[in-house]
């Protein structure tokens, strides 16, 4: 699975869910059980290579402005409902954070369970059910693709007083005076 192929996925299962992240989820779960075990692991890698890419000063300064805070957790599911966007609100926002504002109506937005598509799609495929070192997680982090441990916030950090600045139309929509 490349690149493309990845964000096809992630783009037809956004588009057939209707918004909905339980039904996203599910299709990309359908979707994927129906590829080769190497395949669903090539995704769990690129899912992992995304989370690692939004791991942004920019991105980080959104989701302060969302929710009102960041911690590592909300930082991750926060970086995987990017993804869960597809594509093109995903290469948007890295470019600039601040197109978030046109996509987003409300804070608090996640997709942990982004997190265990590839682990599902994988058990389902090849009936293990005890995670080990074939596990797709467990591959990709063999491959240094670690989202946690792996992961260096890119860019310039700010505080918080610059958040408007930095991100006005999320500021106006979501931040708070």
């Amino acid at each position: 699975m490349d690149k493309k192929e990845f964000w096809q996925l992630i783009d037809s299962a956004k588009k057939a869910s209707g918004g909905d992240q339980g039904l996203q989820e599910k299709e990309l779960i359908s979707s994927l059980e129906k590829y080769a075990p190497e395949e669903i692991i090539d995704f769990e890698c690129l899912l992992c290579e995304c989370l690692i890419e939004a791991d942004d000063f920019g991105i980080m300064a959104a989701q302060k402005i969302l929710d009102g805070y960041v911690s590592d957790d909300s930082y991750l599911y926060f970086r995987c409902w990017l993804v869960g966007q597809g594509e093109s609100v995903f290469k948007a926002a890295l470019d600039k954070p601040d197109t978030l504002a046109a996509v987003l109506d409300a804070p608090y937005q996640d997709f942990e369970e982004l997190l265990s598509v590839a682990t599902t799609a994988f058990q389902k495929r090849t009936g293990k059910e005890e995670e080990d070192e074939t596990f797709p997680r467990e591959i990709a982090a063999s491959r240094g693709l670690d989202y946690d441990s792996d992961s260096f916030t890119k860019g310039e950090d700010w505080t918080e007083s610059q958040l408007p600045k930095l991100l006005p139309k999320l500021w106006k929509k979501f931040g708070s005076a």
